[in-house]
């Protein structure tokens, strides 16, 4: 995209702190993890930040720090990129709701599998850290090591009929359809 998403703005706030806004009405605490390094545009206080261990390892490093730094008590997490401002806190919910007992839940939607927009159990750790210590970097093979469920659209379109849950913003033309669908969501 050419742009930090983190800091573009949406609405009258750069698009993290939206999201984290969104999040934070659906489940908390509310955690960010960032790049060592990685600025950050200004977040609701109640947002807590945590760094990557070790950079440029991807969505599964971030994983790992995350789950590390989940308060005492708190035995899941919702996960996502920060480039979701259509995320309803009801999608939030229901992936909770539909983790049931397994160590984590994906939405699997046309044959592809959306791993930041899943629940993971503080549990999973072991298993992430393992995979960073042998360098597999590739956060859907955890799906092949932990029991996971495995969540299909028609679970979902009871809270996000559209399923913009899922959609990311890459490009300038995603970022203007995602403000013009806030305003008609708005309405």
């Amino acid at each position: 995209m050419g742009a930090d998403k983190a800091r573009l703005p949406f609405g009258t706030m750069p698009m993290l702190a939206h999201v984290a806004s969104r999040l934070s009405s659906a489940a908390g605490p509310v955690l960010v993890v960032a790049a060592v390094g990685q600025e950050l545009p200004p977040l609701p206080a109640d947002v807590l930040i945590v760094r990557d261990r070790r950079p440029d390892r991807g969505p599964l490093e971030a994983l790992a720090a995350g789950l590390a730094a989940l308060p005492a008590g708190v035995d899941a997490a919702f996960v996502t990129g920060c480039d979701v401002p259509l995320l309803p806190p009801e999608f939030v919910r229901r992936m909770f709701e539909l983790l049931g007992d397994a160590e984590a839940a994906v939405p699997q939607i046309d044959g592809r599998l959306h791993p930041l927009a899943a629940v993971y159990r503080r549990s999973v750790l072991a298993t992430v850290q393992q995979m960073l210590a042998r360098d597999q970097l590739k956060l859907q093979s955890l799906f092949d090591l932990v029991p996971t469920r495995f969540v299909n659209a028609e679970e979902l379109r009871t809270v996000d009929p559209q399923l913009h849950s899922l959609w990311n913003v890459n490009t300038p033309a995603d970022l203007r359809a995602a403000l013009a669908r806030a305003l008609l969501d708005a309405h």
